[in-house]
């Protein structure tokens, strides 16, 4: 029944599905829908839940160990949760496209989701900082900043890759592009080298007042297609 309901919602929307639909798609009669579920608010409440706990579960089974370097844990969890709004796009068109534009309780389903995710990612990131021996030292508020950021694009790709624009990239692929926009930033500003505003038509960079930021590290771990291997290995 519940597949059917998030099926129903993704496709046409909370306003416009009815339990008359729900019901033949789910193959149950209209009255046995209300009998478990007594409205279409609190089914639709139930679908968030369950997509929202699943999105949650998906992504911390897919994260390496605590012991593995901040970088491979992000990956990892990266490759999670594009995985899964691959397989289950349904589900995610419920939790970022319908959910979350229709007010209470629903929206507040998924902010309780999103700061789950968020506080992790913040986690991932002080601890990279710590690796690095960070200089300057990121403040907490700026390591929220930046896992809000990250989070944030990560919601926004994952629309992508299920669309058409984006049909074809793999969970790996677009956790890759991912990485290699979002970790290869943040190496520079762990190094000391912040990117700063212009100034009097020149920029400048944390390390020195007078010279441009340094150049790009490298390319951010693990391939953006072809083998399996993960970053770093």
């Amino acid at each position: 029944m519940l597949d059917a309901a998030v099926t129903t919602f993704a496709r046409r929307g909370y306003g416009a599905a009815s339990m008359d639909e729900i019901a033949e798609l789910a193959g149950v009669s209209k009255p046995l829908v209300y009998l478990y579920l007594h409205s279409k608010e609190e089914l639709f409440s139930a679908c968030v839940r369950r997509e929202a706990d699943a999105l949650v579960t998906a992504v911390r089974a897919a994260v390496e160990g605590p012991d593995a370097p901040a970088d491979r844990q992000l990956w990892s969890g990266l490759r999670g949760f594009f995985a899964h709004t691959a397989e289950r796009p349904d589900g995610w068109a419920v939790l970022y496209n319908q959910a979350r534009t229709h007010g209470e309780p629903f929206a507040g389903e998924v902010a309780a989701m999103r700061e789950e995710i968020i506080t992790f990612v913040t986690q991932l990131i002080a601890a990279a900082a710590r690796e690095d021996d960070c200089v300057p030292d990121l403040t907490d508020r700026d390591v929220a900043g930046l896992a809000y950021a990250l989070v944030g694009a990560a919601e926004s790709m994952a629309g992508w890759a299920n669309g058409a624009e984006g049909s074809g990239e793999s969970a790996k692929e677009t956790a890759a592009l991912l990485m290699n926009f979002a970790w290869a930033g943040l190496a520079n500003l762990m190094e000391g080298r912040p990117w700063t505003p212009p100034r009097g038509g020149r920029r400048t960079s944390g390390a020195s007042t007078a010279a441009a930021p340094g150049p790009a590290p490298g390319p951010a771990p693990g391939p953006a297609s072809g083998s399996e291997a993960a970053p770093g290995s």
